[in-house]
């Protein structure tokens, strides 16, 4: 029954949405994965996966054969790699890149020889596929194959009555999932986290770190995104689309392409365009394009694909407890006061700090020494205000005394910034702002429902309290570093239009390479022990406030700078 091309059988679907056969290997594999997968939509296309699909590209050019297939009444649908007939019976065979299981002793004698089996997970797969072509063609399937490619090994698995049952056992487990809203555990098996591309997002090892302070977790997070920002500035740019690029077409000047699968996000400053063409290659590829002023202001966002509801009813129903948000609040004004405590006093010397600079640590330490015992929220903003007070007379002194006047920094003023060093702190926040923004956004979390700041004009209060942590070494160092680096010119980075400060189209460009280049610098974690840099370290924070409020661990806003 060989045959070349794609072919789809079954019959019309039920009301009840079928299973992917794929999401019950997810589920023989681990619980949580078939959870994040399928109940909450989360997939990435690790190498892994990509090398899968190669491996069945080249095949389906050869001589095995896919089909689609559906089954309404047992509840599935998939694709099997190849269905073969020999001796009049069909066989469904399946493909798998890597290697074969190792024969347990008094196992199947029928395997692929060299003391060879299949793993748990594809024989299930396989019942799964040998079940839907019985459905489809009313057919009895009495055995099928899976081919390892690393070990050149094909196994033989009987399609038994016991594999059978496992099937509809497992068939059963993930109807019941899908009507949940908690998530299944974290396995005990540690070792089918390492190759699972998941655990960046289910962050199994930081919560075994969370549960026992002694284990040294295995590094699965990656430390950089492998995707890029793309930031388009100059109004009057198009940004189209060409294949499966993004081509940015200035005013003056050629046209740039950048490959989609480069690009994490792209940033529409001021009054540039962007074609609905390259929009929806924005949302095939799960790029999102965000909207700014040229004060640095998010206007607003696209976000690709749906968020999910079991992600928002967790978060929902845990931020409804008082408790809950007075917990997680404290963590986070703790946290931003010891970052001001920690710039001030490495920013000066112990003998020599002046006396004005004493005051504002001491001024910092008062309120930071209060914050555990804090009875509400009301309490908490009190004294992150009287900290910040005293945190922004200290930061003027952390600038060099001998820079342009017009640089000085005399107090903290919100927009529209009064002075220079205002205006490139407002645009830093406002950057920090859409960063944090994105990085909600992508863990499917909803930013209009946060735990500290209230709801107010537009800006969205999770947002704003996910900034409370990286303001200081995201945005407050990086401005004092540049300006004591003369990164920024008073006269070509700004101008003053009635009595207020504005940056320049060189400004906004200098001030976003500040912050890029911020981003990008690694960081070892002083809680999960590993280094990472802060664009990832923001997204790290969100999946461990998920976590804290889930009761899946203890690790939000506990790191330090050191």
């Amino acid at each position: 029954m060989e045959q070349s091309a794609h072919t789809t059988m079954g019959l019309s679907a039920s009301s009840e949405p079928t299973l992917r056969v794929m999401s019950l290997h997810a589920l023989a594999y681990c619980e949580r994965l078939f959870y994040l997968e399928e109940v909450e939509g989360i997939r990435v296309a690790d190498a892994a996966l990509l090398d899968g699909c190669r491996v069945h590209e080249e095949l389906d050019g050869g001589e095995l054969a896919s089909y689609t297939l559906e089954a309404p009444l047992l509840g599935l649908r998939g694709r099997v790699d190849a269905v073969r007939c020999r001796d009049g019976q069909l066989m469904p065979v399946e493909v798998k890149k890597g290697r074969a299981a190792p024969a347990q002793p008094g196992g199947d004698p029928d395997g692929g020889g060299d003391g060879k089996t299949a793993w748990s997970p594809d024989r299930i797969q396989l019942g799964a596929y040998a079940l839907l072509l019985e459905e489809a063609l009313g057919v009895r399937i009495d055995e099928g194959r899976v081919r390892y490619l690393a070990d050149q090994v094909t196994v033989r698995v009987p399609i038994d009555d016991a594999l059978r049952q496992q099937v509809h056992a497992h068939i059963a487990r993930a109807r019941a999932l899908r009507l949940q809203v908690v998530r299944p555990p974290v396995t005990d098996n540690e070792r089918l986290c390492v190759r699972c591309s998941l655990a960046p997002v289910c962050l199994p090892e930081e919560e075994r770190l969370a549960r026992d302070p002694e284990h040294q977790p295995v590094r699965l997070f990656p430390p950089h995104p492998d995707r890029l920002v793309l930031h388009v500035l100059e109004s009057g740019t198009h940004v189209g689309r060409k294949g499966d690029q993004l081509a940015v077409r200035p005013r003056e000047g050629g046209e740039t392409l950048y490959p989609i699968r480069r690009v994490g996000a792209v940033v529409i400053h001021g009054y540039a365009q962007i074609s609905t063409q390259a929009l929806r290659l924005c949302c095939d590829h799960d790029v999102m394009v965000q909207w700014m002023t040229p004060t640095g202001q998010v206007m607003g966002s696209l976000v690709a694909g749906g968020d999910s509801p079991q992600r928002h009813l967790r978060q929902f129903r845990a931020l409804e407890d008082g408790q809950v948000r007075l917990h997680l609040a404290r963590l986070l004004v703790a946290s931003k006061i010891d970052a001001q405590l920690h710039f001030l006093l490495r920013g000066s010397r112990g003998a020599s700090r002046s006396e004005e600079m004493k005051r504002a640590v001491e001024g910092v330490r008062q309120a930071a020494r209060q914050v555990p015992e804090a009875a509400d929220v009301e309490q908490l903003l009190g004294l992150e205000g009287s900290a910040a007070a005293a945190y922004f007379e200290g930061l003027a002194l952390l600038l060099r005394p001998d820079l342009d006047e017009r640089l000085r920094f005399a107090r903290r003023s919100r927009r529209p910034a009064a002075d220079r060093v205002n205006t490139l702190l407002n645009y830093g926040y406002g950057m920090l702002y859409r960063e944090c923004l994105a990085a909600i956004q992508a863990v499917g979390l909803h930013p209009g429902v946060g735990f500290y700041h209230r709801p107010r004009s537009s800006a969205l209060p999770l947002a704003l309290d996910l900034m409370e942590l990286f303001r200081v070494p995201l945005v407050d160092m990086a401005v004092v570093a540049a300006l004591n680096r003369d990164t920024f010119d008073a006269d070509a980075d700004f101008e003053e239009r009635g009595g207020q400060v504005w940056l320049t189209d060189d400004g906004r460009q200098k001030a976003i390479e500040v912050f890029e280049r911020r981003k990008r610098d690694e960081w070892k974690h002083s809680v999960v022990g590993y280094s990472l840099c802060y664009a990832r370290m923001i997204e790290l924070e969100v999946r461990l406030l998920e976590k804290e409020w889930s009761g899946e661990g203890k690790l939000f806003a506990r790191f330090r700078l050191r």
